[in-house]
Order: structure tokens, then sequence, then C-alpha cells
């Protein structure tokens, strides 16, 4: 008999894909990473490798662990899986994750018993189904034909990499990951940033580029060298590693801030003349050495990149979640933001799509003021916005030039090379908030 605190939660929702692929989507690696909303605690420590009777470990911290056991007898594919909590006591959670076919279409259902609060699951749940329509019909759109890559990727556990990844290989593409220790996977190898091993890349059909030291921090003479050092030759020698083994696509990160740290209301396009400053600078010398013979190289112009996993809003959200936020000096500035998943749908479109070449800026096509942002956080999350923080706070901790370069800086940035058929997930920074915040 159930117990009376144990409800049963579910949603339904039609995917626009057949019944075969939406079930496979689930059984590749990468799922549970894509399905895991990016405001929960913790993180993925072991995917299960079966539906049928895997196990999937989730660290929430201090030891804390959530383990669920996938359950063989109610395992019908490709219609049933279902996992049970087998810690954690007295919570209790029975998850089965329906799917019928509906013409070429899916109905999904996620049903689960638990005695965690509702609302909570709700938000859950809702995440999880738009993120499934959402990442089946970007793979749709960009190749139809179903094509599979060999894709090695660098800088694969930072924000966008620890998105990225689990995207493409739920996609049914192989990802090697680029390390530099010892690798400890099947899927990796040891990546010496200062001289490329010469069968690095061998079997190789794309590599995305992603890592360099953050630009977070003080600007001291020590910083500003890390960041550039991480990030030229390294990237040189790698484009040329690719030249040599006949890699065909080279996508390397880039940022807006090769336009300058204040242009004011000018509106920036990627043929627009680059800034100076620092940033300016290390940019332009970054893409510089991504353009060698051979591969088709793009260059992601990033720019400021909306998940709470990661970056400024991991940042800001406990702050505004106090009611302690606002906008940052004079809030007048314009800030060319950029969803997490439209940000992973630029990266795989740039994969397949040969139109693309050079400098893609990665930005939302509705960029607002620091003043417009401010008070957007503050409405999602339901707080007020009324302390502001003058321009000599981010000044103080991070020296007058990296405050000027990052915190403050002005950039109206358009998304010219992507055109104007490009589908947006979330177009307004409502939306991508409200998504990527379970609002």
């Amino acid at each position: 008999m159930r117990s009376p605190l144990v409800r049963v939660r579910s949603l339904t929702t039609r995917v626009e894909a057949p019944l075969e692929e939406v079930f496979e989507w689930h059984r590749r690696p990468g799922a549970i990473h894509r399905l895991m909303p990016p405001w929960t605690p913790g993180e993925v420590r072991v995917e299960a490798t079966d539906l049928a009777d895997g196990t999937a470990v989730l660290s929430l911290g201090r030891g804390v662990d959530w383990v669920a056991r996938h359950d063989p007898s109610a395992y019908d594919p490709p219609h049933l899986f279902t996992d049970r909590l087998a810690s954690l006591r007295p919570l209790s959670w029975t998850h089965r994750h329906e799917f019928a076919a509906s013409g070429d279409a899916t109905l999904v259902t996620d049903r689960i018993e638990t005695n965690v609060l509702g609302r909570m699951v709700d938000r859950m749940l809702g995440y999880r189904h738009a993120q499934l329509t959402a990442d089946l019909a970007a793979h749709h759109r960009t190749y139809a034909a179903g094509k599979s890559l060999t894709i090695a990727v660098t800088g694969s556990h930072g924000t966008v990499g620890r998105a990225l990844v689990p995207f493409l290989t739920t996609g049914g593409h192989r990802v090697i990951r680029l390390v530099r220790h010892t690798p400890a996977v099947e899927d990796e190898r040891r990546w010496d940033p200062s001289a490329p091993a010469a069968d690095l890349l061998e079997g190789v059909d794309a590599v995305v580029h992603l890592a360099g030291a953050s630009i977070a921090g003080r600007f001291t003479e020590a910083h500003k060298a890390a960041i550039r050092d991480s990030r030229i030759e390294p990237t040189r020698r790698l484009a040329e590693a690719a030249a040599r083994s006949g890699v065909r696509t080279f996508v390397s990160a880039s940022a807006i801030g090769v336009y300058g740290a204040d242009r004011g209301d000018e509106v920036l396009t990627e043929s627009s003349a680059r800034g100076s400053g620092f940033l300016a600078d290390v940019v332009a010398d970054w893409e510089a050495a991504s353009r060698v013979d051979g591969p088709r190289v793009v260059n992601v112009r990033t720019g400021i990149v909306q998940t709470p996993a990661g970056g400024a809003l991991r940042l800001q959200r406990p702050l505004f979640a106090a009611g302690l936020g606002g906008r940052l000096g004079s809030g007048e500035q314009w800030l060319s933001w950029i969803g997490i998943d439209d940000l992973v749908d630029i990266y795989h479109r740039a994969l397949f799509d040969e139109t693309l070449e050079g400098p893609v800026n990665a930005v939302a096509p509705e960029p607002v003021t620091g003043r417009v942002y401010a008070q957007t956080l503050a409405r999602v999350l339901r707080r007020p916005a009324l302390l502001p923080t003058p321009a000599i706070g981010p000044r103080l901790l991070l020296g007058k030039e990296g405050a000027d370069e990052m915190a403050l800086a002005s950039q109206r940035v358009e998304p010219g090379a992507l055109g104007s058929d490009h589908v947006f997930r979330h177009p307004s920074l409502e939306a991508a908030l409200r998504h990527v915040l379970g609002r």
C-alpha cells in the first residue's frame, strides 16, 4: 500500500520524432546530463550503462549521493524503462519513463511516485520535456540525413563543454575528449598543448576547441599572461595538428571581447572593426592562430552565457535570490547574451553547415542594457532589483582594466552570420532565464 505522503506527478508531451529514435536518444551516453536541470545541486558521477538494470549516481555534495537503480521487471523497450531511488531514505522515488507512438511522433510521459515536494518535481519535469523536444528538433534541423561524426573536444569539462559533449553523444556522435591528464577512459586522449602528439587527431572528423584559462579575476600581469598564453599558441598548434591529420572542420571558441569594451550604441556585426584593449588584442590573435590551410575554420564569438552552472549568472543568482541584486554601474551599457543551449546549437551547426566560416557572433538576437538585465532576472526570481552596484564595486574587485573590459563593458552585438532563418530556442532574455532557472 502506498504511503499517504507519496504522490504521483506526471507530464506528457508530444515529441516530433519517431518512437525508436526517442527511446534510442535516452539509451545513449549523455542523456542524463542533458535532462538534469542546471539549477539542481551536484553533478552526475556515474551514468547508467543500461536502461534495463544499470545504476546512475548523482553526487549532491558533501559525500551525499542520489543512487538510481533501473528495474529490469519494469523494462519494455521501446515503450518503458523505470528507475528507483536506492539511497537517501526516507525519500521515496520511482520514475517510469513511458513512450508511445503517435503517428510519426512520440508521446513521452514521465510518471513519478515520490514524497518529494510536488512543485520541485513539476519544475524538473517541465525542464526535461522542453530539453528533450528542443534537442531532437536541433538535431533534425542540422542534418536530416543523420550523419555521425567523430569529434575531438578540448575544454570538455568547462561550462560549455559540459553542455555540448552530452548533446553530441545523444545525437549519435562519438566524442573524444582531449585531456591534459593520463586518459582514464576509452574516449580520452592526452593532449599536450605545447606539443600535440602526431597521432592525436587520428580518425577525427572535426575539432571543437574550447580550452583556455578563465578570464574571470583581477587583471594582474600574471592573470593576463595566463589568459593569453592558454589560448594563442595552444590554438595554433592544435589547428596545425588538425590540418596535418586531414580534419575537415575546426571550430574554435572566441569572444565578443574582440569588439572592445565600449562601443556605445553601435550595432556590431562580424564585419565591424575590431576594438582596442587587452581582450580585443587577445581575441584577435586567438582567432588568427586558428586560421590554417586545410580545415574549414569557424570562430564562435560568444556573448555572456546564461546558465546557473557557470559564468556570470552563477555569481548573480544567489545575490538576486536574496533580494540584493541590481544593475552594475549606470545600467546603460549593452549586454549581448546567449542561452547555454542556444550556444550548444550554434556549435552544432558550425560542425555541419559548410556555409559558416570565420567569425560567427554567438549572441541572442535581442541584446539588453544592464538595467533591463537586472530587472528581468529579478522578475524571474520574484525579487526586487533595488540595490545597484556603483562602478567602483567591480573596479575594487577586478581592477579598473578588468572591470571596464568585463563587468562594465558595453557591446551591442548582432548575430549576423547566422542569418535571419537561424532558429533560437530562447530569443528573449526572460524566456532563457526562466528555462535555465526552472521558473
